[in-house]
């Protein structure tokens, strides 16, 4: 049966996080990329309460001129932690020239290359500061594949990925972070719109599916157990030939 005590959940996740880094990490920092929505802020807070505010770190990375990048500072400062921001403009507008000079890029290319960039920036900085990188999916995005493979869909530890978007936005409250960074629109920042807008239904109607098997409209339905279905692979190891010496 489903139940969920948002005190209980944030006390054991952050006692995981403890025990994650020190079997992997002691010492080291927490590293994540901040966007200042409700996943990269409750990952970081979670973060802060496992690890104290000196041990995080964000990265703000903009792709040029980036409207609502005060939400992502303001998130840092809230927090007290340091951050850093890296501009990938020049990174992207590069790799899309190299790569336009031999063939044409789609748009989902050109859509999921920022966010591969951001990525490897995450992780170029980890590396620099003796860090261990946060994965900020969750469950909701996860169950339709609301991700890019190689991008935000990576990291070391991952706080959230078995948690939906309103139990999410539950702990966020419950660890006091201001509603602005909880009801922050989910917007990937690359093709304008909101994640909802681009999905075709709500995180609310996609949570109670999931948590109460509670059907949205036929048409809905068909659309999450199609992008379920087809995006399991991003969740799983990737597969190897099942080579046997021995036989």
């Amino acid at each position: 049966m489903y139940k969920f005590n948002v005190e209980e959940v944030c006390k054991n996740c952050v006692e995981w996080i403890r025990d994650w880094f020190d079997k992997n990490g002691k010492g080291c920092n927490a590293v994540l990329g901040i966007s200042g929505g409700k996943d990269s802020s409750v990952t970081a807070a979670l973060c802060v309460e496992a690890l104290g505010k000196d041990k995080v770190i964000g990265v703000l990375m903009p792709c040029g001129v980036q409207h609502d990048i005060d939400y992502s500072v303001d998130l840092c400062e809230f927090l007290g932690i340091k951050y850093y921001t890296v501009n990938i403009k020049d990174a992207v507008d590069g790799i899309y020239s190299g790569i336009g000079d031999a063939l044409p890029l789609t748009d989902q290319t050109r859509f999921n290359l920022p966010a591969r960039v951001r990525m490897t920036t995450v992780y170029a900085i980890a590396q620099s500061v003796n860090g261990r990188v946060a994965n900020t999916c969750n469950l909701s995005e996860d169950w339709v594949g609301y991700s890019t493979r190689y991008g935000d869909s990576v990291g070391d530890f991952s706080p959230l990925s078995k948690l939906t978007v309103t139990e999410v936005k539950a702990i966020g409250r419950h660890l006091g972070l201001p509603e602005k960074f909880i009801e922050k629109p989910p917007i990937d920042g690359l093709c304008g719109k909101t994640d909802e807008e681009n999905l075709g239904f709500t995180y609310a109607e996609l949570d109670r599916y999931i948590r109460f098997g509670e059907e949205p409209t036929p048409e809905k339905k068909e659309k999450i157990d199609r992008l379920h279905r087809i995006n399991l692979f991003k969740l799983q190891l990737m597969e190897v030939f099942p080579f046997d010496p021995e036989q």
